[in-house]
């Protein structure tokens, strides 16, 4: 096996297991320590893996840098963007709840971590505990149906009594955008 091929096969295992043990890879890969320590320069120079006292990890990523959404693919708005943290330690963005939510049902099993603002205080706050408003009467440029994130109930429902809209938790939220979706797929209103 030539060492660009070996290095690959590092990358590929450790994008299943996270972290791996240089003795590990040698056994695995049936070459000595030193080869894969010479193996590993080149990816920890190109910043690929980050070298630990057990080994080696995955440098983590994120996805979409140029802040493109990773499931309608529209530029991400970062008062409403919702990160998706994989338990690969790669990130993902989305440019709203609504996408968010949509990008968490189809990669669920990948996702350690979904992250999303607060409309009112702009705080971060994990999405599987915020309160989603569908469908309020206000247009924020963005995916439809339309879906604004509050960390609190009260606040929910103050905004709802202003714009309308229904309140649900998070896997309510997304029954609800998929039902109400119909496979249409993402539109955004100009």
């Amino acid at each position: 096996m030539l060492p660009i091929e070996r290095q690959q096969q590092i990358l590929t295992w450790l994008e299943q297991e996270e972290t791996l043990r240089v003795s590990d890879i040698s056994k695995r890969l049936e070459v000595s320590e030193m080869t894969v320590y010479r193996d590993l320069k080149p990816l920890i120079d190109q910043q690929k893996v980050l070298k630990t006292s057990n080994g080696i990890t995955l440098i983590p990523k994120i996805y979409a840098s140029s802040n493109h959404c990773s499931y309608c693919y529209k530029d991400s708005n970062t008062r409403l963007s919702v990160q998706l943290i994989k338990k690969n330690q790669h990130v993902e963005q989305a440019c709203c709840p609504h996408c968010g939510l949509l990008r968490f049902q189809d990669i669920e099993n990948d996702v350690s971590q979904i992250i999303c603002h607060d409309f009112l205080k702009d705080t971060t706050i994990s999405a599987k505990t915020a309160n989603f408003l569908l469908n309020a009467d206000i247009n924020l440029n963005c995916c439809q149906p339309q879906v604004i994130a509050f960390e609190s109930i009260k606040q929910a429902k103050q905004f709802q009594m202003g714009f309308g809209g229904e309140i649900y938790h998070f896997e309510e939220a997304i029954q609800a955008i998929t039902v109400e979706m119909h496979g249409n797929g993402c539109f955004h209103k100009k």
